[in-house]
């Protein structure tokens, strides 16, 4: 397929594409791309186009579960370690995400983690049985003091 666009300036630009389909059974779903390479079979230019797409979905996850709002240092050094760490990060939770028996999303996890992070406790024990942890979370803290009335800051 070839495409002619006349610019304003009376230049005409010439573009040669070709349309690869794709069905996905499981989906029920017929995809179509867009490419100007005619070198690539069409199942390399779809191979290509998951893999890219796994990548944009690496890309979403870390911006909603860690934020770069802004970086600790300013040279190009510290901005590649923060957002090395980030990754690496990253990749730790989505290798305990899955071990665990238990399904949780990994934004539920980030939560969790960013909540207890401070707490020595075991995280596979946690995100495994959740509500026995946090009872003994709940058995371990200090009562809170007595709530005071009006007439007990009688001597203040």
């Amino acid at each position: 397929m070839e495409f002619t666009k006349k610019l304003s300036d009376g230049r005409v630009i010439h573009h040669r594409a070709r349309i690869v389909t794709y069905t996905d059974v499981d989906k029920r779903k017929s995809i179509s791309l867009l490419t100007n390479n005619f070198e690539l079979d069409a199942q390399d230019i779809i191979e290509i186009y998951y893999r890219r797409w796994d990548i944009e979905l690496l890309f979403k996850q870390l911006k909603q579960n860690f934020p770069l709002r802004y970086f600790y240092g300013e040279s190009a050094n510290a901005i590649k370690i923060q957002v090395r760490v980030t990754m690496i990060a990253n990749l730790l939770i989505t290798v305990l995400r899955r071990r665990l028996r238990r399904s949780w999303s990994f934004s539920g996890l980030m939560t969790i983690i960013k909540t207890v992070l401070m707490e020595y406790l075991d995280f596979y024990s946690l995100f495994e049985t959740p509500e026995k942890d946090w009872a003994n979370v709940v058995a371990q803290c200090e009562p809170p003091p007595p709530e005071l009335t009006f007439f007990d800051l009688g001597g203040l």
